[in-house]
């Protein structure tokens, strides 16, 4: 019989952490109520401690999820575990996750403490968690270059201590499958209350084996696999949960026993609820998700799928959520069609928000022969995953040329329906429309990233642009996402999105200190 394997999301936490991958607390909500359509069984929310965004972030996702657990990161510390409960207390199945590392490199050189030390410090804390909460994770950091003794005996005191998880994780991504599987076989055999925890992995991808150790360990008897969505993450980021998912799924010939209560045709939708609110593609041809993950451009391949799909596909496109179909859109079609269109790449809209969407594709078909796929994702995305809009464009007027000076003339509408309209000169077009927009918010800026993609082929293609600035110097950089078919225009939209954020960000932590 297939025993349950719990599938523990850490993409709030340590996916956030990554550099670039920084989500408010309204998106991080937004990002848990999928991944609880999604199936997950353990949200891990953030780390409460390490600032007040986290704290709120947490206590929130807390009370909006009802079946996942809720998790909150702490260190092995009264003071970390107390916030932690502060925040987690609102949840219908709160988890206390308490760590300290126990490698003889961290010991020394981190902590400074010797192991007995550590082994009370572990004891203690584990202890203290369980009189706030019955469902207490204990993680040994850096446990893959832990000797393998010290890491039994940690195990066992804090399991006797109240742990009713215990996860070895593979830290900087060290170990390989079959050492890994040696490691949990060893707990399993040799820790005499093993059989009173769950053992857990969280496994790091900076040699490319996260999610081959993740099944190595499931394969040795490991029951919670800890990932993120899009394999995102500290350095190299973590363990991808479709990746993990999939291949148990895809090879149930093979670990029949064990299962997942993922819903898989939600993943494809997750992944790209992850890439709108970040900003960060997945690369091309990464595994499940990405846009080459189902395409075939080889003639023998091509051949072989339209002949029997199983010769090049061992799992469906319709399995993890994308349509395998395309239905053409243009100008003329009405909003039956759009409407369906929408419900086969996984979104369900209300008739407010259809309307919207209605709108904005009219506008688009004008100016383009057909609408693809990626189009209404694009229009989408950008309509749904809005802060809030302390400024929308109105108009954008552009002089350019090899013989004038670059200007921009720009239209904006503040919140409070006030209409400003500002020019200024540039080094380019897209330049002077950016000190336009500064020069009425009033927010100073400085460009670090900017890219540019087509979102589909073609003269009339709309254009994706993608910026990060740093506004006032703040030490953070805030990304930014337009679309449209003239690119100064969707430049334009993507330096405000990013403004938008910004102030919405600041406004938020002023509230939050203005409340502590």
């Amino acid at each position: 019989m297939s025993e349950k394997l719990i599938i523990f999301d850490t993409t709030l936490r340590d996916g956030e952490q990554a550099p670039g991958f920084s989500m408010n607390v309204e998106e991080k909500v937004k990002m848990a109520l999928q991944l609880e359509r999604l199936g997950v069984d353990v949200i891990e929310a953030g780390f409460p401690i390490s600032s007040p965004g986290d704290f709120e972030a947490v206590r929130k996702v807390a009370e909006a999820v009802k079946n996942p657990a809720v998790a909150g990161l702490c260190r092995a510390n009264r003071k970390d575990i107390e916030v932690g409960w502060d925040a987690l207390q609102y949840a219908k199945r709160p988890r206390i996750h308490t760590f300290i590392a126990t490698s003889n490199i961290h010991m020394k050189y981190k902590l400074k403490k010797e192991p007995e030390e550590v082994i009370e410090i572990a004891r203690d804390a584990v202890k203290f968690a369980k009189n706030l909460c019955d469902d207490v994770e204990f993680s040994a950091e850096d446990a893959t270059r832990t000797d393998l003794d010290f890491l039994c005996k940690i195990v066992e005191v804090v399991i006797d201590a109240g742990a009713t998880t215990v996860n070895i994780p593979d830290t900087v991504g060290y170990t390989v499958p079959m050492e890994f599987e040696k490691i949990i076989s060893t707990l399993l055999n040799k820790v005499p209350n093993i059989d009173k925890a769950i053992i857990s992995v969280h496994c790091h991808n900076d040699l490319g084996l996260a999610v081959a150790n993740s099944i190595a360990a499931v394969n040795a008897g490991a029951r919670q696999v800890e990932c993120t969505i899009n394999g995102i993450g500290e350095r190299a980021g973590n363990a991808s949960l479709e990746e993990v998912v999939m291949a148990l799924n895809v090879r149930k010939d093979v670990f029949d026993f064990v299962k997942t209560e993922i819903n898989t045709k939600e993943i494809y939708r997750t992944s790209r609820l992850l890439t709108s609110i970040t900003g960060v593609e997945v690369q091309p041809n990464k595994a499940i998700v990405g846009k080459n993950a189902f395409a075939h451009e080889a003639g023998i391949h091509q051949d072989g799928v339209l002949k029997e799909r199983t010769t090049y596909e061992i799992m469906t496109p319709e399995s993890v959520g994308i349509p395998s179909n395309k239905l053409v859109l243009g100008k003329h079609s009405g909003r039956h069609a759009l409407m369906q269109r929408l419900k086969d790449l996984g979104y369900d809209l209300s008739r407010e928000e259809l309307e919207i969407i209605y709108a904005k594709f009219k506008e688009l078909a004008d100016k383009k022969k057909e609408v693809y796929d990626e189009d209404l994702e694009a229009i989408v995305e950008n309509q749904m995953s809005r802060v809030k809009e302390y400024y929308s464009l109105e108009n954008i007027t552009i002089v350019s040329g090899n013989n004038a000076i670059p200007t921009a003339t720009v239209e904006l509408v503040k919140e409070d329906g006030n209409v400003i309209v500002d020019a200024s000169i540039g080094d380019g077009p897209v330049d002077a429309a950016f000190k336009a927009i500064e020069r009425i918010a009033g927010v100073q800026g400085r460009l670090k990233k900017y890219n540019i993609k087509s979102v589909t082929a073609g003269k009339d293609a709309q254009g994706e642009v993608t910026v990060g600035v740093e506004f006032e110097k703040s030490g953070y950089e805030i990304t930014g996402k337009g679309y449209s078919t003239d690119i100064v225009v969707a430049s334009a939209r993507a330096y405000l999105h990013a403004l938008n954020r910004y102030l919405s960000r600041k406004n938020s932590k002023r509230e939050i200190k203005d409340t502590v």
